[in-house]
This record gives C-alpha cells, structure tokens and sequence, in this order.
C-alpha cells in the first residue's frame, strides 16, 4: 500500500513515520524545499520535496496513493493573527481534500486539533467530540484555522464522498522532537527556566499512541467521525511534578497569579512586536495558561484502539532522544 505523509519531520510525523514502516507500508513523504530532517535520516521512505500550496505539484503526488495522512500545518502563534497560518492551514487543507477526491483515495486522515472542540474545565466534564468549538475566545488563527479546516473536511465527507477520517491530538509528548516542540517545556523543567506554574492545565499524551491510534484509522474507526487523541489530564502543577521525577530535574514551586503570567504575556508580545522576536510566552498563550483543557479520548480507545502509554514513559523517551542528539547542552 503506497502511503503519503504531508508534514513527516514534525514529532507526530516523524513517529507516523516509522508506525507506518513497521507495518510494511510503502511510504512517500512530502517535505519542504531544502529539508533533510534528523528525524527522518536513514529510513526507507521515498522523499519529495514541495509545497502543499503548490496544487499542481500535490496533485500529482497525491495520484497512485491509497491512503494520505495530512499531517501539515502551520503551528506559529505569534503574530496572533497571521495570514501565512491561514494559508497553509486552510488553503493547503483544500487543496489536499480535492486531489484526495479526485485521484479516489481509500482513505484521508486528517490531523486536526483537540481545541477543535470546547474543552472541559473538570475532571469531571472534560471535552468530547460532540461539542461545539470553545477556542475562538482565545483570538488565535492556529486554532481558528485549524477548526475551519476540520470543518471543509467533513463538508466533503457529507458533501462529496470524501471518505476521511479525522484525528485531534491533545499535547503530544515523545522522541524525534528535533524542533524541539512540545519537548521545549521538558528542556526548560531541566534547565530550571520555569520559574512557576500557572492554574491552568490541559490533556497530555504519548505521541506513539497517536501514531498508532492514527495507522489503525487507515482501516479501522468510522468515516466522517472525528477522534480526540488524549490520555492524561493533568494541572501545569501535576505535569511540572511528573516531568521533574521522570527525568531526575527540580519542578518549579511557585504558584503564579493569573494577573502576573497574563500581564507579562502581554508585556512579552509587546517587545516582540517592537523587536522583531518570537516570543515563548505571548498574551494569548498565557491567558490559554490560566485555563484547563481537558479531554476524554475513550472514543479513540474504544474504535481506533488507541494504547495509553504513561506520560512518564513518554517523557523518558523524548528526554533520551535529546541526551542522545545533544540537546542537552544547547544554550
């Protein structure tokens, strides 16, 4: 079966990857100009190079596959409103939804993202694939774009056939993070740059499970259906504590008022505007911050048989991922 990845060297695509490889599949990858990924060195995987902007060049990718997994996207938060994240997310989306329709694909799996649905504030409640969205409060066109994407998918599904599946991840933790991306804040617990928590928290899971739980969608799950890719809930607290115990680190003691993170995020995304830098912490993050996101996945569990890996596990690998490829020691 000859398999396309869009977006293969993030940290999802790069365990996607190799999940897919170790079942045998014929694996074509679609990668920007001029990359050659870490992540992505040494396998038996055919390489092209492109834009999914590039309709043309994506069509005839597209042709001769039996499965596409669009794993690419643009993540960039800041500015808070930007026109390149709205391109590549909804734009490139489409253009993957009409070559998957006209070339007869057997199946789409697009990765959407689990604030794509209204998050629980409890434990008790949390957020499930038949709520309605809940993140447009927060004014960031990752998110909203991410949701206006999910939502031409399944018009196509109802529309044209389109037979996709979509996935939703919450906060993937795991190797191949080269970037790093969600590993950064495991980087900082080692480094001891975080100087407290916030009240918020948010749903965390093992991203091999998503890797696995996406695979098993090529065959498994329901058409249509969308499937929120999660495991564990936990308070910024309880993951800082768990991070901290997993990789032998010091998790931060301090608990920080809502109106201290949230004005120094604002202070932050002011003197990034002013001097032109990407800031880590942006207004809008930080108002995230001081919320809880979280999920359940049970459906995932139930209909892609998607595994609950500890996140203490996950983040030992990711930890050693960094030892071994010296992340250890950057500055």
């Amino acid at each position: 079966m000859s398999i396309l990845v869009t977006g293969p060297d993030g940290v999802l695509g790069s365990n996607l990857v190799r999940e897919l490889l170790s079942r045998g599949k014929d694996v074509h990858v679609l990668l920007e100009p001029g990359k050659d990924p870490v992540t992505l060195q040494g396998l038996p995987i055919t390489k092209h190079h492109g834009n999914i902007l590039d309709k043309d060049q994506l069509d005839s990718l597209i042709q001769g596959k039996k499965v596409v997994f669009h794993c690419a996207a643009s993540t960039s938060v800041f500015p808070a409103r930007n026109d390149v994240v709205n391109k590549v997310n909804i734009q490139g989306t489409q253009h993957v939804i009409e070559s998957c329709l006209k070339h007869n694909v057997e199946r789409m799996i697009y990765v959407g993202t689990a604030n794509s649905f209204h998050f629980g504030t409890s434990l008790e409640e949390p957020g499930k694939e038949d709520t309605n969205y809940g993140s447009a409060r927060y004014g960031l066109d990752y998110m909203d774009s991410k949701y206006k994407a999910q939502q031409m998918v399944l018009q196509a599904v109802r529309k044209q056939n389109l037979p996709a599946i979509i996935v939703n991840p919450t906060f993937m933790i795991g190797p191949y993070d080269s970037r790093p991306s969600s590993g950064a804040m495991i980087l900082a617990i080692h480094q001891r740059k975080i100087p407290g928590y916030t009240k918020g928290g948010k749903n965390y899971v093992a991203v091999k499970d998503v890797a696995f739980a996406m695979a098993n969608a090529m065959e498994i799950g329901r058409v249509g259906e969308c499937y929120i890719l999660g495991n564990a809930n936990l308070s910024y607290k309880e993951a800082f504590d768990k991070i901290a115990a997993a990789i032998g680190g010091k998790a931060p003691t301090l608990g920080l008022p809502d109106f201290i993170i949230k004005w120094y995020g604002a202070l932050n995304s002011f003197f990034a505007r002013v001097f032109g830098y990407y800031p880590g912490l942006t207004r809008e993050l930080a108002v995230i911050s001081c919320d809880n996101h979280f999920y359940s996945s049970q459906k995932a569990i139930d209909e892609l048989q998607m595994p609950q890996t500890p996140i203490d596990v996950a983040v030992k690998e990711c930890f050693e991922w960094f030892k071994q490829h010296g992340y250890l020691t950057k500055k």
